[in-house]
């Protein structure tokens, strides 16, 4: 601390945070801090970009709603308004973050992008730089999640395309591509739902079932082996209806996993999705051998929750087609032969953590920029160090983790407060006498 004083004297540019420094002010962020206020515990929180929940903000396509229940969605505290639909919009939600961070009175530092983050044991503190200042606390907690950054693979052929490219961070809403044809690359969550936002606003979308590996190996292997192996090539995907009987999918898997093994729940939900929506191998949506919940929990890959892309892709209005082997000027090369001519191309191929580009001489987390320490235990580090937000459990994770979070600072911050009003209690003592 010491020397933080001698730096302001100089240049006013080292401040001492009294309580935890938050990175990133979105539901993460807003969750621990509002956890951390109810203990009595202040924090501050530096975001990038000029607002709360930044991606949704601006990321976002228009459709956007929440694919799980409210009940599952609420951050900890203080939950939905009653008046909310079930499925609450991208603009419901955004309203939501805004009246939680004024519920607590969260006042984020906007513009403030990390730089750099590392611990330095001579101080016992984390030193966090901006472009502005140097921010310095016991405590640092990473909430800048697992969709830091869009993911933009790098595809044979993409820089020569002609048409308009952008990934769904870009998308707002298909009225732009009204009848072109669209190629979506990937079959997620996002690619599904965009394809079928380009469907209702007379878009004629080509959905890619993208290929995991490298493109330029995977044109070697083709070369090797043939065409013949393209189908083992598949990226595959488990497509789930949202509801069955009219209760949330994920709600039915999140009490039947209270009574019943985890394999069994999956082997249930398969059960019923086929029977609700068939044999989506036939469309050219391979299942994992893995069951849902199962690769969900190992990789973080979610299912699928249909809300009425599979409708569109059988009645041929969604078409999906096969890995791309190569775009060109003014389409794309499948590898099934096909050659086809399209006006745009989106990227629906997710987001990743970036905490590796900033946050350094730590080894807790991977190159990916996720904590190496599996769930339940991913939100505490060493020195002071916590994350919030990459659980892959979504929303009901990250108010999981925010709760464990404030609860252990407290308990530091009081061990803390106990010393001091000890020492002062001390010293005044001595005084006196």
């Amino acid at each position: 601390m010491g020397s933080c004083k001698d730096q302001e004297t100089k240049q006013a540019k080292c401040v001492y945070v009294h309580g935890a420094i938050i990175v990133g002010a979105g539901p993460s962020g807003l969750a621990v801090s509002a956890c951390l206020s109810q203990q009595g515990v202040p924090s501050l929180i530096l975001e990038k970009s000029d607002c709360i929940a930044s991606l949704w903000q601006y990321k976002t396509y228009d459709r956007l709603k929440l694919h799980l229940p409210k009940q599952f969605c609420e951050l900890p505290l203080l939950g939905f308004p009653g008046n909310f639909p079930k499925y609450p919009t991208k603009q419901q939600f955004i309203d939501y973050m805004e009246s939680y961070a004024s519920n607590f009175s969260i006042h984020p530092k906007f513009k403030q992008a990390v730089q750099k983050a590392a611990f330095d044991p001579g101080c016992g503190s984390w030193k966090v730089q901006t472009q502005d200042c140097e921010y310095i606390s016991r405590w640092l907690i990473v909430a800048t999640g697992e969709n830091a950054e869009a993911v933009k693979p790098e595809i044979f052929g993409l820089d020569k395309f002609n048409g308009p490219v952008l990934h769904t961070s870009e998308y707002k809403s298909g009225s732009e591509f009204r009848k072109r044809r669209v190629l979506v690359i990937g079959c997620g969550n996002s690619g599904m739902e965009v394809s079928l936002d380009l469907c209702s606003h007379n878009a004629i979308p080509h959905m890619v079932v993208r290929n995991t590996v490298n493109f330029f190996f995977f044109g070697l292997i083709l070369i090797f082996l043939g065409d013949k192996y393209n189908i083992y090539l598949y990226t595959q995907v488990h497509v789930l209806p949202r509801e069955m009987f009219g209760v949330s999918t994920f709600g039915i898997a999140m009490v039947l996993l209270k009574w019943l093994p985890l394999k069994l729940v999956d082997k249930f939900l398969l059960l019923m999705a086929n029977s609700t929506l068939g044999n989506t191998g036939k469309l050219g949506l391979r299942r994992p051998e893995t069951g849902p919940i199962e690769l969900k929990n190992v990789s973080g890959k979610t299912p699928v929750l249909d809300v009425g892309a599979l409708s569109q892709i059988k009645a041929g209005k969604i078409k999906v087609m096969e890995n791309v082997k190569e775009i060109t000027r003014n389409g794309a090369k499948f590898t099934d032969g096909q050659e086809r001519e399209f006006d745009a191309i989106i990227l629906a191929t997710g987001y990743k953590s970036n905490v590796p580009t900033w946050i350094k001489g730590c080894d807790f987390f991977t190159k990916e920029g996720m904590p190496k320490t599996p769930f339940p235990d991913s939100w505490k580090g060493d020195n002071g160090l916590y994350t919030v937000g990459f659980t892959r459990r979504g929303l009901l994770g990250t108010a999981s983790d925010a709760v464990k979070i404030a609860k252990d600072i407290s308990e530091q911050w009081r061990t803390i407060n106990d010393c001091k009003n000890s020492y002062n209690s001390h010293v005044n003592t001595k005084k006196k006498s």
